[in-house]
């Protein structure tokens, strides 16, 4: 079976320009002392927005890595893909994370119900599982509360994963399956008989990906209980442990931290768990490659400026709708955003100030970096414009890129302390 390394990173390359500034991140973390393989993901909802393919992502992957003479394995991850989405990626990706989060608390079948309990009596009754911050009670009428508030995706997550492996063959790529796009995060009870569900299907998931507490939105630091996220993390490191014992799912089974790019304040307590535990983890980051490239034209000046002052003046006129699909996971103050015509007179250092993710400088803006962050429709809408520009100010977009993806991600999470 394909294996997913220990240690994983979810890149996004919206525009297939920057796979080689990714890898040299990596390489600067193997450099380091740590192994963290590139995951180049991609979902069919950007593919259509930017009119691309999946072999493009492939095919930058490929390149960057040949270029770079990067030895360590990497994978692309047809991203967020649905029975009804999957075909356009089976030829190029080898990671396949399995949305189904829109399945949760859809019926299931009853008789089903009654077969899993049947078969698990091992989880009725006070399990006290290591790790976890206390035990819990699982009674026959909390099994069919949880079962059949999930099996219905478990069944859904089963159907994608067996097409996969007809088309590919099971051994020849990683599985993930998502529920992190609900509403209330899964306990670690319902974790527990969510993984024991997926390995009576017959699905080898590598890496799961739960709801937590708190907001995770796109672009900025996580909003929420740091204390209750870290309890949360750690109970799910330990239900995994016990489950891949226990069901004798893939020992490599690991958590995938869904983070929308950007969660800082959660590194360091997921960083203390993975050292106490020795788990690995998956970081799927979201959009941050993409806003380092706007960041990178700013930097540059002249013309790579003032397309990115065009492409913020664009997006303010379109916020509404280039807002509409993330609506769940953005919280942009309109009074905020500043006007088209006071970006226009911005200096390079204002416009970076603005939109660069430190929060240590006054300039810094969250509403004004989450407009952009969604507004990569406007890029996209621009072709050749946008991405001869790329190319023009490459020098400060690569090193933007490279900075950001290991100062502020791998490193915090992989590295300190």
């Amino acid at each position: 079976m394909l294996t997913l390394g220990k240690y994983s990173i979810g890149v996004g390359d919206r525009f297939a320009h920057q796979a080689k500034a990714q890898v040299q991140a990596c390489i600067l973390a193997a450099k380091s002392g740590v192994e963290v393989i590139p995951v180049w993901n991609k979902s069919n909802r950007e593919h259509t927005i930017i009119g691309s393919e999946p072999a493009s992502v492939r095919a930058a992957a490929d390149a960057a890595v040949r270029d770079l003479k990067w030895t360590k394995p990497y994978h692309v991850d047809a991203d967020h893909i649905r029975l009804e989405t999957v075909e356009r990626f089976l030829p190029s990706c080898d990671f396949y994370t399995i949305d189904v989060a829109d399945s949760i608390g859809q019926p299931a079948n009853a008789n089903a119900v009654k077969i899993f309990t049947t078969r698990h009596p091992e989880l009725l009754g006070t399990l006290s599982i290591p790790g976890t911050a206390e035990p819990f009670t699982t009674t026959p009428a909390d099994i069919q509360r949880i079962i059949g508030k999930y099996l219905k995706a478990v069944k859904d997550a089963s159907e994608i994963y067996h097409k996969i492996a007809w088309s590919k063959g099971s051994d020849n790529f990683i599985t993930e399956v998502s529920m992190d796009e609900t509403d209330q995060p899964q306990s670690p009870q319902e974790l527990l008989l969510i993984l024991a569900a997926l390995a009576d299907e017959g699905v080898p998931v590598q890496t799961i990906a739960p709801k937590f507490t708190g907001r995770f939105n796109k672009g900025v630091d996580y909003v929420g209980d740091v204390v209750q996220f870290e309890r949360e993390f750690r109970n799910d490191l330990a239900v995994i442990a016990y489950a891949v014992k226990k069901f004798r799912l893939p020992a490599n089974l690991k958590l995938s931290v869904h983070s929308g790019s950007d969660k800082f304040s959660l590194y360091g307590p997921m960083q203390r768990a993975l050292h106490d535990t020795g788990a690995g983890i998956h970081l799927k980051t979201a959009g941050t490659t993409w806003l380092e490239e706007v960041i990178g034209l700013a930097e540059s000046g002249g013309e790579g400026l003032a397309l990115a002052k065009v492409i913020y003046a664009k997006a303010l006129t379109k916020k509404d709708e280039l807002c509409a699909p993330y609506a769940a996971v953005i919280d942009i103050d309109a009074a905020k955003l500043p006007t088209a015509d006071e970006v226009y007179e911005w200096r390079s250092e204002q416009f970076v100030g603005a939109l660069r993710h430190d929060q240590a400088n006054p300039l810094f803006n969250p509403s004004l970096r989450q407009l952009i962050h969604v507004g990569f429709k406007i890029a996209a809408q621009m072709g050749e414009q946008y991405l001869q520009m790329l190319k023009t100010c490459e020098a400060s977009v690569s090193r933007n890129v490279t900075t950001n993806l290991f100062d502020r991600h791998l490193k915090p999470l992989f590295l300190q302390g």
